[in-house]
């Protein structure tokens, strides 16, 4: 199951007098993302690097900065997989203190900077929902809004017309089980619509 984390969290690590700011946030998109990578870079003039990682769905990325290319972006994004993370960012600013780390230090540095922030992170599941449609007579409506209450749906929409129009939705777990006792329960008088409808 996938995780995203609730609120942002920091992390600081020194390594060989480099000072590493680590974050993590919820983040749903790569523009917002940009946006937020470009105020780092403004709130840190004087970083030699702002190194950035998405996993976002189809908007996920991986940012190296300056780095040698695979020491940063990929490695960070490594650890936000390797978390079952979704709709998160994690940005690591990097001061450099003289000393060079080579390529294998600059991956655990970076690793580790993530690592650390995810330790303080909150982390929430995040429940794929389904949204259903449907009508019902009149005299069925006070025995679906029971059944949709005790299976955890939420109601969108009702409308009263000819029938009542029902628009709701459940976690996609649960809909399968609840479309099956429906279909028994309302002996072919709930009619299902297509959400779009």
């Amino acid at each position: 199951m996938p995780f995203t984390i609730a609120t942002s969290v920091h992390s600081e690590l020194i390594i060989k007098k480099s000072r590493f700011i680590g974050c993590v946030q919820p983040m749903t998109d790569r523009a917002s993302a940009q946006q937020v990578v470009n105020d780092l870079k403004a709130q840190h003039p004087g970083a030699c690097h702002v190194c950035w990682a998405l996993l976002a769905g189809g908007q996920s990325a991986a940012v190296d900065d300056g780095e040698p290319s695979g020491t940063a972006g990929r490695p960070m994004l490594d650890v936000l997989r390797h978390q079952d993370l979704e709709g998160v960012l994690a940005t690591v600013v990097r001061y450099f203190g003289g000393i060079k780390l080579g390529a294998g230090g600059l991956v655990r540095a970076y690793t580790d900077s993530v690592a650390q922030a995810l330790l303080q992170a909150e982390k929430t599941a995040i429940v794929r929902q389904r949204t259903l449609r449907c009508t019902v007579p009149y005299a069925m409506e006070g025995m679906l809004r029971r059944e949709l209450d005790g299976a955890g749906a939420t109601l969108l929409n009702v409308t009263h017309g000819d029938a009542v129009l029902f628009d709701f939705s459940l976690p996609e777990t649960a809909a399968t089980a609840l479309l099956a006792h429906l279909h028994e329960a309302g002996n072919g008088r709930i009619v299902w619509l297509d959400a779009e409808d």
